[in-house]
């Protein structure tokens, strides 16, 4: 058990080492990339673009890492962004989405994941500090699959929405139970020269930088 729990830690660490690769302004240019995706793929076509206009905010992770054998560890680096009542977009905060989960993986894998927060509910649990996916019974998560209509049984009350695009390797189908999502103040902090919490940036709309400019106007339009 000991040998299975190190190796659990070592694929994690391989994975928040290739994923700490990215700084801010590159986590940000790769999410303005993975929502251009996300628009133009023809399986998602029907379903994220009418849930997008409809979203209270966005999560953004354009590289989430799976790796391991026997043991899988998942970890990427994303924003989250607000939508403003005229229908504009904050500009982002950074988060760290983590965590393991057991089963049969081998290697390392990839995939850009978009999570569309539907709800005031689904983005207060996003906000009290961290989320763990699975542990609030009274927050909804769906994985929305290809070729799904956007107004299934099984979406239509979901306080989050996740979706996914394959990147390097074969990126099995989509779990993100068990994983955490927790703010990186630091990145906010360095990313807008001052100390800044995730609520100051996606409610109160505190900070700005040009940098981001491109991803804004991606999901406005």
């Amino acid at each position: 058990m000991r040998r299975l729990a190190l190796l659990f830690f070592l694929t994690l660490g391989i994975a928040a080492a290739h994923a700490e690769a990215l700084d801010q302004a590159q986590v940000v240019a790769a999410a303005t990339t993975t929502v251009e995706r996300m628009k133009t793929d023809a399986n998602f076509q029907q379903t994220f673009q009418p849930k997008l206009a409809q979203a209270r905010a966005v999560l953004i992770v354009p590289a989430l890492y799976k790796g391991g054998f026997i043991l899988g560890g998942q970890y990427g680096n994303g924003v989250l962004l607000g939508r403003r009542g005229e229908g504009n977009w904050t500009y982002p905060a950074f988060y760290t989405l983590e965590g393991g989960s057991f089963g049969l993986q081998f290697g390392l894998e990839s995939s850009a994941i978009i999570l569309l927060v539907m709800s005031e509910p689904g983005l207060k649990a996003i906000l009290d500090n961290q989320f763990k996916f699975g542990a609030d019974a009274g927050i909804t998560v769906v994985v929305v699959g290809a070729s799904v209509g956007a107004a299934t049984t099984s979406n239509l009350g979901a306080d989050i929405l996740a979706y996914s695009l394959s990147g390097i390797g074969l990126y099995g189908g989509l779990s993100l139970e068990g994983t955490v999502l927790s703010p990186r103040e630091s990145w906010n902090a360095a990313y807008y020269g001052r100390n800044l919490s995730s609520r100051a940036i996606v409610l109160d709309n505190a900070a700005s930088n040009p940098q981001a400019e491109h991803l804004r106007d991606i999901l406005a339009r």
